[in-house]
Order: structure tokens, then C-alpha cells, then sequence
């Protein structure tokens, strides 16, 4: 807490007292009255007085603040009227906490009394747990002249003197009074390219496309009053009547600023109302908590304290905090944050004031950002309204003109994305590797199920094996009528190899199951109905059943094709001529009678 500087003064009925607070919020002050005690509090200051007389609150008391100089005057009624308050001007007896002020001498000597007194009871002591206040002092003007200046138009010094550890929240920049401007600047460089996140800004630049497309496709209030950039409509700007009632507060004074120092400020404005253009957009004109931060932070006049010395420095710098700092950190919104001041600047300067009367209002609600408009933004507010409007349009032309790129801001941009690029790519190149391995390994995989399938036995529809059945009949049939037609005359070898060839056209063996053959001793009804049998099975020829058919030849047995046609008899290779090559012969002969 800060002990504020104060004075009292006194008449018949009234005790005044007037305090210096100055940077402080209007709308928050505490007051205590209480006999003796007096307690005031508006942050960061406190002052405790405790009075020779008694004051009391019924009423009669009076109060008001004179915002420029930042005196607040309170006026409070005496509990017994035409009582004289002795010892106002003793300002340190007045700050000591009470019962402090006793005449009792803090060492006592004890042998004084040569034994004789009593040793008196001791009491415990109580632990004062007030505040400690000091004397307000003011700085010197020698010392004041070696601090650098701030503020609007570099006119403040000496702010931050004592309000730095209350007011740290507030600017980044520490001990401003003590920092040179080139050294701001240097610090505010190092500061920036320190904190930023390259995966934060590729993150917003690749996954948050659809969001910050939406942030860029929203029309701010200033584009709907001015939808052409060639026009130069103040007259359309109307102020609601808290905006009246602000501009009404304010006082009415001049500034006496040099060539340079004007240029600085109006620098100065192109960077704070970047910062409040990117807040309206990013919230969609509903300004929340973080508006507040968002504005200081992303302006390096309120931040940093920083004086530019052209336009294209306020924009890198825009650009740099930008991509540090907020939530989205896109490269499109810093583009068309500069169109929108750009729009803002070309309607007029009363399009300007009531951007910095809604930054007023944010910082007004906002602790302890408030300091900041008793630096920049009120002079702003004042200051604005008695300027030539052709500098402002001169002022949106050069931002018209502004060409602001990656490479400007020296964080690597184009580096990064180059980088993020080639990995994506590779990223989509091993993807596809991968899908054609998927889809070379499934088409293997069918290949051999296909070759599996080929390699797997033949089946065959008990329809498809009678017929083949039959046509290994017909094919037998041939042979008899073969034989019948040319007699004994044909040789035993040409007809083997004509029924091969029969054969092979017309009779296929497949693989079955082997069953018992009959016996030819069976009868014919028996051979009949064992033949009905063996056709609801459905097969009749297999391989086995050809090596059945070998051993019942070598046992001279007789096989009854069809007992109504004429028999097949099968031969042993002893009753074929010597220089027979061993093959089976297969004949047809008549049955007798």
C-alpha cells in the first residue's frame, strides 16, 4: 500500500481533508469514520489518521475528486460543533497508529527505586498489527528531469516510481523511469522472440483453418459504416449516451507538443487501436474479460511504453505481438486488423474517438488497467477531437499503402511453413506407401486363394458322373460293334489301341470312395437291384474301381456291364501273344444261350 499525500484544515463546524491519488480509479473509493479514526482507501493507496478530535458521519459530509490534478476533497462534520482540533499540521503524530503516542520512556530503570518498589505485575504486550505508514515526500524536480519520460506525447515521469509493485500487471517493462527508450525497445525484441511458440502458430495455420475463417469473414461495426473507403462519413458516427456522458467528464484542455512528439502520437494511436480492432474481431464485437489484456498486451505503447518512428515499425511490431501473445495467432488477422484501422481512419476522426471511448470504457471496468488511461487513453480522448481531420485521412492513406509480410517480423515464418510442408508431405507419401503395401499384400492374398482354389480336387455333381457313366457305355458299345463288324479277322493290338482311344474321348475317372463289387454268381434280380443302388449313389466308375477290375481279370471274372447287352470279359497279359507290351485288352464277346 501507498501513503498518499494529504492536508487538513479546519473551520467552525467542518474538518476538510484533502488527499493526492493521483492514477487511481474514480469510481472506488472506502471511507471510514469512527470518533477518532479516519481510514481511506483507493487502490493502491491507504491512509490512517487518527485525529485529536472526534468526527461523525450523519450526512453533512461532502466529497468530490478533480480527476486532473487527483485531489479528492472530503468534507466532515465535527461531533461537537465550534470544537477546535489542535496539532493538524503534526502530519506524522496524525499517521501513528493509536495509543502509540505515550509519554512512557520505553527503557526504565529500575534500581532508581533502591529496591524499594514493588515489582510491579507485567502485562503482556499487544501486537500492533496496523499498517506502517511514512510521510509522503515528492520528488524532487532535479530528479525528476534525470527519469525518461512516457506517456501521451512523452509528457509523464516519475509515475512508476513508487507504483511498480503495485502496478506490475500492467506493463511488461520494469522500472520505466530508469529505462531508455532504445533500451525498451531492445528488451521488448528479446521479450517477444523469447515467448513465441512456432507450435502454437501451426497449429492455427493447419488445424484452425475453419475458425479463423470465420473470424476473418465477420463485419466488425466501422465496416458497416463505411462500406466504401472513399468515403468520409463523421457524420454518420453517433455516440450512445454513456459515450455523452464520458466525453462531458473529460476536461477540456491543449497540448503543447512539439513536431515530433505529435508524430509519436499519432504513432502511438495506429498501435492501440490495432490492438482494440483485433480484440473486436477475435470476440466478435462482444468484448469479454480478457479484452483488457488482450488490448495492453498486443500494443507495445501500452506494454512496453514504446515511441515508434514510422508507420511500418507499428505494424511489425502489431504483427510480432501478435503471433506471441493471444489466443489465435494467425497471419490473416494481423493483415486485416491493418485494413480495419486502415477503414476506421478513413471515416473520420470521430470513427477514431469512439474506438478509444470503448477502449476508456474497458479499461475503466478493468483493475489495474485502469492506470492506463490516465497515461494514454483520456489525452487520446481529448486530444483527437481538435485535430485536422486531413491528417487522419492522411494517416488511413499511408496504412492504405502499408505492405506488411512474413520476413518483416523475424520470427522464421516462411522457414517454419517450408518445414511443416515438406513433413506433411512426407507424412502423405509414407501414407501412400502404406496403402499400396496394404493393397499389394490383399491381392497376393487372393492370388493364392485363387491358386488354392485351382489346386483343390475337381467335384463333381452326381449329374455330371452318371453321365460320364454313360458315356463310357456307349464308348463299350462301339467296341462290341467293332467287333462285331470285322469278325476275328482284326488283331487283338489294334483293337486295344482303338478302345484306348474311345476311351480317353469319352470315359473320365474320378476319385470315389471304393465299394464292395458283387459277385457274378448273384443272380439277375440280385444284379438288378444292387445296379439301382449303386445309381442313387450316383457314381460309377473311380480309379479303385479300375484296380478292382484288374484283380477280378487276373481272377478270370466275368463283369456284367449290363446284363441285357453282351458281357465285357477282361484278360491276363499270359493269353496276350509274347510281344505284347503288357497292356490290358479288353474284348467283347457274345454270351451263349
Amino acid at each position: 500500500m501507498i501513503t498518499p499525500a494529504f492536508e487538513l484544515s479546519q473551520d467552525a463546524d467542518f474538518l476538510t481533508i484533502v488527499i493526492r491519488v493521483p492514477y487511481t480509479r474514480t469510481s472506488e473509493f472506502d471511507i471510514y469514520i469512527q470518533g477518532e479514526d479516519f481510514k481511506f482507501y483507493a487502490k493502491p493507496y491507504f491512509l490512517r489518521l487518527t485525529l485529536p478530535g472526534r468526527i461523525v458521519e450523519d450526512g453533512r459530509e461532502k466529497a468530490s475528486f478533480d480527476i486532473d490534478k487527483g485531489l479528492f476533497t472530503l468534507h466532515v462534520p465535527k461531533e461537537t460543533p465550534g470544537e477546535h482540533f489542535e496539532g493538524l499540521e503534526m502530519l506524522t503524530s496524525l499517521l501513528a497508529p493509536k495509543g502509540s503516542r505515550s509519554a512512557k520512556p520505553l527503557v526504565e530503570d529500575t534500581e532508581a527505586c533502591g529496591g524499594v518498589c514493588e515489582e510491579e505485575e507485567e502485562e503482556e504486550e499487544e501486537f500492533d498489527w496496523q499498517i506502517e505508514q511514512e510521510v509522503y515526500t515528492e520528488t524532487p524536480a532535479e530528479t525528476l528531469k534525470e527519469y525518461h519520460k512516457y506517456g501521451f506525447g512523452n509528457l509523464r515521469s516519475g509515475v512508476f516510481a513508487r507504483l511498480q509493485e503495485e502496478l506490475n500487471e500492467v506493463i511488461d517493462l520494469k522500472d520505466p523511469d530508469n529505462t531508455a527508450p532504445e533500451l525498451r525497445r531492445h528488451n521488448r525484441l528479446e521479450a517477444e522472440t523469447t515467448i513465441f511458440c512456432a507450435d502454437h502458430y501451426m497449429v492455427n495455420l493447419y488445424e484452425d483453418e475453419e475458425e479463423i475463417r470465420n473470424l476473418l469473414k465477420f463485419k466488425p461495426w466501422w465496416r458497416e459504416l463505411s462500406p466504401d473507403p472513399s468515403a468520409q462519413s463523421d457524420t454518420s458516427i453517433t455516440f450512445t449516451e454513456e459515450e455523452k456522458e464520458q466525453m462531458r467528464k473529460f476536461t477540456n484542455r491543449s497540448y503543447l507538443l512539439d513536431k515530433k512528439a505529435r508524430f509519436h502520437v499519432w504513432l502511438g494511436l495506429v498501435d492501440i487501436i490495432l490492438a482494440y480492432v483485433y480484440d473486436v474481431r477475435t470476440t466478435e464485437g462482444e468484448h469479454n474479460v480478457e479484452s483488457a489484456w488482450t488490448i495492453r498486451k498486443l500494443s507495445g505503447t501500452l506494454s512496453w511504453l514504446e515511441t515508434y518512428h514510422s508507420v511500418q515499425d507499428v505494424l511489425v511490431s502489431f504483427g510480432r505481438r501478435t503471433l506471441c501473445y493471444p489466443l489465435y495467432r494467425h497471419f490473416s488477422l494481423i493483415t486485416r486488423a491493418v485494413k480495419d484501422v486502415a477503414c476506421i481512419f478513413q471515416s473520420g476522426k470521430a470513427c477514431v474517438l469512439k474506438c478509444l471511448l470503448a477502449i476508456h470504457k474497458i479499461f475503466r471496468e478493468n483493475d489495474p488497467a485502469y492506470i492506463l488511461n490516465d497515461l494514454y487513453i483520456t489525452d487520446y480522448c481529448i486530444w483527437i477531437q481538435r485535430v485536422k481531420s486531413k491528417h487522419v485521412l492522411d494517416l488511413a492513406e499511408s496504412l492504405h499503402n502499408a505492405k506488411l509480410q512474413k520476413n518483416h517480423l523475424d520470427l522464421e515464418l516462411e522457414i517454419l511453413e517450408q518445414a511443416a510442408e515438406l513433413a506433411m508431405k512426407e507424412e502423405a507419401d509414407e501414407e501412400e506407401e502404406e496403402e499400396e503395401e496394404e493393397d499389394s499384400s490383399s491381392g497376393s492374398d487372393s492370388e493364392d486363394e485363387e491358386e488354392s482354389e485351382e489346386e483343390q480336387p475337381e467335384i463333381t455333381h452326381p449329374e455330371e458322373k452318371m453321365e460320364n457313366n454313360q458315356t463310357g457305355l456307349r464308348t463299350l458299345e462301339t467296341v462290341v460293334e467293332l467287333q462285331r463288324e470285322g469278325g476275328e479277322s482284326r488283331e487283338p493290338r489294334q483293337l486295344i489301341e482303338e478302345l484306348g482311344e474311345r476311351l480317353e474321348a469319352g470315359l473320365t475317372i474320378r476319385e470315389d470312395v471304393p465299394r464292395e463289387r458283387p459277385s457274378i454268381s448273384s443272380s439277375n434280380t440280385e444284379g438288378e437291384g444292387e445296379r439301382k443302388s449303386e445309381g442313387d449313389y450316383n457314381h460309377q466308375r473311380t480309379a479303385e474301381t479300375v484296380r478292382d477290375d484288374t484283380k477280378a481279370a487276373a481272377s478270370r471274372e466275368l463283369l456284367d456291364v449290363c446284363l441285357q447287352r453282351n458281357p465285357l470279359r477282361i484278360i491276363s497279359n499270359d493269353e496276350l501273344d509274347s510281344d505284347d507290351d503288357g497292356n490290358l485288352l479288353l474284348t467283347v464277346g457274345k454270351e451263349g444261350p
